[in-house]
Protein backbone atom coordinates (compact mmCIF):
# COMPACT_ATOMS: atom_id res chain seq x y z
CA UNK A 1 0.00 0.00 0.00
CA UNK A 2 1.43 3.35 -1.06
CA UNK A 3 1.15 6.04 1.60
CA UNK A 4 0.71 9.54 0.11
CA UNK A 5 3.19 12.13 1.33
CA UNK A 6 1.95 15.65 1.95
CA UNK A 7 4.60 18.06 0.54
CA UNK A 8 3.55 20.63 3.13
CA UNK A 9 4.93 18.29 5.80
CA UNK A 10 8.39 19.41 4.70
CA UNK A 11 7.60 23.07 5.49
CA UNK A 12 9.40 23.11 8.88
CA UNK A 13 12.58 21.70 7.32
CA UNK A 14 12.39 24.10 4.36
CA UNK A 15 11.86 27.06 6.68
CA UNK A 16 14.88 26.01 8.75
CA UNK A 17 17.01 25.68 5.61
CA UNK A 18 15.85 29.09 4.37
CA UNK A 19 16.77 30.79 7.64
CA UNK A 20 20.15 29.09 7.63
CA UNK A 21 20.79 30.00 3.97
CA UNK A 22 19.81 33.64 4.51
CA UNK A 23 22.29 34.03 7.36
CA UNK A 24 25.17 33.13 5.06
CA UNK A 25 24.42 35.80 2.43
CA UNK A 26 26.16 39.18 2.74
CA UNK A 27 23.59 41.74 1.66
CA UNK A 28 25.07 45.08 0.60
CA UNK A 29 22.68 48.00 0.10
CA UNK A 30 24.06 49.53 -3.09
CA UNK A 31 21.45 52.15 -3.93
CA UNK A 32 18.47 53.77 -2.25
CA UNK A 33 17.23 54.04 1.29
CA UNK A 34 16.36 50.95 3.36
CA UNK A 35 14.27 52.82 5.95
CA UNK A 36 10.99 51.58 4.42
CA UNK A 37 10.42 49.34 7.47
CA UNK A 38 10.61 52.33 9.81
CA UNK A 39 8.35 54.37 7.54
CA UNK A 40 5.73 51.63 7.57
CA UNK A 41 5.93 51.40 11.37
CA UNK A 42 5.37 55.17 11.50
CA UNK A 43 2.06 54.67 9.73
CA UNK A 44 3.11 55.11 6.09
CA UNK A 45 1.68 52.01 4.36
CA UNK A 46 4.23 50.29 2.12
CA UNK A 47 4.19 47.64 -0.60
CA UNK A 48 7.46 46.02 -1.68
CA UNK A 49 7.61 45.23 -5.41
CA UNK A 50 9.82 42.34 -6.57
CA UNK A 51 10.35 40.50 -9.83
CA UNK A 52 9.29 36.85 -9.62
CA UNK A 53 12.73 35.62 -10.70
CA UNK A 54 14.39 37.49 -7.81
CA UNK A 55 11.94 36.36 -5.16
CA UNK A 56 14.53 34.28 -3.24
CA UNK A 57 17.30 36.90 -2.81
CA UNK A 58 14.88 39.84 -2.48
CA UNK A 59 12.71 38.06 0.09
CA UNK A 60 15.84 36.92 1.92
CA UNK A 61 17.06 40.52 2.12
CA UNK A 62 13.70 41.71 3.43
CA UNK A 63 13.72 38.90 5.98
CA UNK A 64 16.95 40.28 7.47
CA UNK A 65 15.04 43.51 8.21
CA UNK A 66 11.59 42.28 9.29
CA UNK A 67 9.16 39.39 9.00
CA UNK A 68 6.15 41.63 9.60
CA UNK A 69 4.81 41.36 6.07
CA UNK A 70 1.82 39.97 4.23
CA UNK A 71 2.70 37.93 1.15
CA UNK A 72 0.63 36.76 -1.81
CA UNK A 73 0.79 33.05 -2.62
CA UNK A 74 -1.01 31.25 -5.44
CA UNK A 75 -3.78 28.74 -4.75
CA UNK A 76 -1.85 25.90 -6.41
CA UNK A 77 -0.46 22.82 -4.62
CA UNK A 78 3.03 24.34 -4.83
CA UNK A 79 1.56 27.48 -3.31
CA UNK A 80 0.41 25.50 -0.28
CA UNK A 81 4.00 24.46 0.46
CA UNK A 82 5.29 28.00 -0.07
CA UNK A 83 2.57 29.43 2.18
CA UNK A 84 3.46 27.01 5.00
CA UNK A 85 7.16 27.92 4.74
CA UNK A 86 6.46 31.67 4.72
CA UNK A 87 4.16 31.37 7.72
CA UNK A 88 6.91 29.45 9.55
CA UNK A 89 9.29 32.38 9.08
CA UNK A 90 6.75 34.91 10.34
CA UNK A 91 4.89 36.08 7.24
CA UNK A 92 1.11 36.34 7.00
CA UNK A 93 -0.07 34.90 3.68
CA UNK A 94 -3.11 35.48 1.50
CA UNK A 95 -3.99 32.98 -1.20
CA UNK A 96 -4.68 34.29 -4.68
CA UNK A 97 -3.04 35.60 -7.83
CA UNK A 98 -3.81 37.39 -11.08
CA UNK A 99 -5.13 34.10 -12.46
CA UNK A 100 -7.28 32.97 -9.51
CA UNK A 101 -8.80 34.62 -6.45
CA UNK A 102 -6.94 37.87 -7.05
CA UNK A 103 -9.49 40.50 -5.98
CA UNK A 104 -10.40 38.65 -2.80
CA UNK A 105 -6.71 38.28 -1.91
CA UNK A 106 -6.05 41.97 -2.55
CA UNK A 107 -8.89 43.07 -0.28
CA UNK A 108 -7.79 40.61 2.40
CA UNK A 109 -4.23 41.95 2.20
CA UNK A 110 -5.51 45.52 2.57
CA UNK A 111 -7.34 44.59 5.77
CA UNK A 112 -4.25 42.86 7.17
CA UNK A 113 -2.04 45.85 6.31
CA UNK A 114 -4.40 48.15 8.18
CA UNK A 115 -5.14 45.87 11.14
CA UNK A 116 -1.61 44.56 11.79
CA UNK A 117 0.48 47.38 10.28
CA UNK A 118 2.26 44.93 7.97
CA UNK A 119 3.98 45.72 4.70
CA UNK A 120 2.78 43.84 1.63
CA UNK A 121 5.16 41.93 -0.64
CA UNK A 122 4.17 41.64 -4.29
CA UNK A 123 5.88 39.69 -7.09
CA UNK A 124 4.58 42.00 -9.76
CA UNK A 125 5.14 39.83 -12.85
CA UNK A 126 3.91 36.57 -11.30
CA UNK A 127 2.67 33.97 -11.17
CA UNK A 128 3.25 33.10 -14.84
CA UNK A 129 4.65 36.19 -16.55
CA UNK A 130 5.37 37.67 -18.98
CA UNK A 131 8.72 38.28 -17.33
CA UNK A 132 9.33 41.85 -16.12
CA UNK A 133 5.82 43.00 -17.04
CA UNK A 134 3.96 44.16 -13.90
CA UNK A 135 0.35 43.09 -13.42
CA UNK A 136 -2.31 45.58 -12.34
CA UNK A 137 -3.05 44.19 -8.87
CA UNK A 138 -0.29 46.11 -7.10
CA UNK A 139 -1.69 49.42 -8.40
CA UNK A 140 -5.17 48.49 -7.18
CA UNK A 141 -3.85 47.55 -3.72
CA UNK A 142 -1.66 50.64 -3.40
CA UNK A 143 -4.57 52.94 -4.18
CA UNK A 144 -7.01 51.14 -1.87
CA UNK A 145 -4.51 50.98 1.01
CA UNK A 146 -3.11 54.49 0.51
CA UNK A 147 0.30 52.85 0.21
CA UNK A 148 3.49 53.72 -1.64
CA UNK A 149 5.28 51.11 -3.75
CA UNK A 150 8.97 50.48 -3.04
CA UNK A 151 10.77 48.54 -5.84
CA UNK A 152 13.58 46.22 -4.73
CA UNK A 153 16.15 44.43 -6.91
CA UNK A 154 18.73 41.91 -5.68
CA UNK A 155 21.85 40.88 -7.61
CA UNK A 156 23.73 38.02 -5.92
CA UNK A 157 27.29 37.78 -7.21
CA UNK A 158 27.46 33.97 -7.14
CA UNK A 159 24.22 32.33 -8.19
CA UNK A 160 22.44 29.73 -10.25
CA UNK A 161 20.08 31.15 -12.88
CA UNK A 162 17.43 28.75 -14.17
CA UNK A 163 17.37 29.99 -17.75
CA UNK A 164 14.70 27.54 -18.86
CA UNK A 165 12.14 28.83 -16.39
CA UNK A 166 9.91 31.67 -17.59
CA UNK A 167 11.16 34.02 -14.86
CA UNK A 168 14.89 33.06 -15.03
CA UNK A 169 14.71 32.19 -11.36
CA UNK A 170 17.81 33.27 -9.40
CA UNK A 171 19.14 31.09 -6.57
CA UNK A 172 21.99 32.77 -4.66
CA UNK A 173 24.82 30.53 -3.54
CA UNK A 174 25.52 30.42 0.21
CA UNK A 175 28.16 32.90 1.43
CA UNK A 176 27.85 35.11 -1.63
CA UNK A 177 27.72 38.90 -1.67
CA UNK A 178 24.40 40.34 -2.77
CA UNK A 179 24.10 44.03 -3.71
CA UNK A 180 20.55 45.30 -3.18
CA UNK A 181 18.96 48.26 -4.95
CA UNK A 182 15.97 50.05 -3.43
CA UNK A 183 13.90 52.47 -5.50
CA UNK A 184 12.26 55.66 -4.34
CA UNK A 185 8.73 55.14 -2.98
CA UNK A 186 6.17 55.50 -5.78
CA UNK A 187 2.80 57.05 -5.03
CA UNK A 188 0.08 55.83 -7.38
CA UNK A 189 -2.58 58.02 -8.92
CA UNK A 190 -5.84 58.82 -7.17
CA UNK A 191 -7.69 58.75 -10.49
CA UNK A 192 -10.30 56.14 -11.29
CA UNK A 193 -8.45 53.01 -12.34
CA UNK A 194 -9.59 52.69 -15.92
CA UNK A 195 -7.78 50.39 -18.34
CA UNK A 196 -5.75 53.32 -19.67
CA UNK A 197 -4.80 54.57 -16.20
CA UNK A 198 -3.74 51.08 -15.09
CA UNK A 199 -1.60 50.65 -18.20
CA UNK A 200 0.09 53.99 -17.51
CA UNK A 201 0.76 53.22 -13.84
CA UNK A 202 2.11 49.71 -14.48
CA UNK A 203 4.37 51.11 -17.20
CA UNK A 204 5.65 53.71 -14.73
CA UNK A 205 6.41 50.98 -12.18
CA UNK A 206 8.07 48.81 -14.82
CA UNK A 207 10.40 51.64 -15.84
CA UNK A 208 11.38 52.28 -12.22
CA UNK A 209 12.15 48.63 -11.57
CA UNK A 210 14.15 48.12 -14.75
CA UNK A 211 16.21 51.22 -13.96
CA UNK A 212 17.37 49.72 -10.64
CA UNK A 213 20.68 47.91 -10.77
CA UNK A 214 24.37 48.21 -11.55
CA UNK A 215 25.10 51.11 -13.87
Amino acid sequence: MKIPIDPAAFAPLLAWLFNLWVRTIRFEPAEGNTDFVARNERGEPTILALWHGEIFPATAFGHTLTSKVVTFVSQSKDGEVIARVLERIGHTTVRGSSTSGGVRALLQAKRIMERENRMAVFTVDGPKGPRHKPKEGIIFLAQRAGAKIVPIRAYPVRKKVFDKSWDHFVLPFPFTRCPVYVGEPMAVTTEKLTKEVLERETARLEARMLALGPK
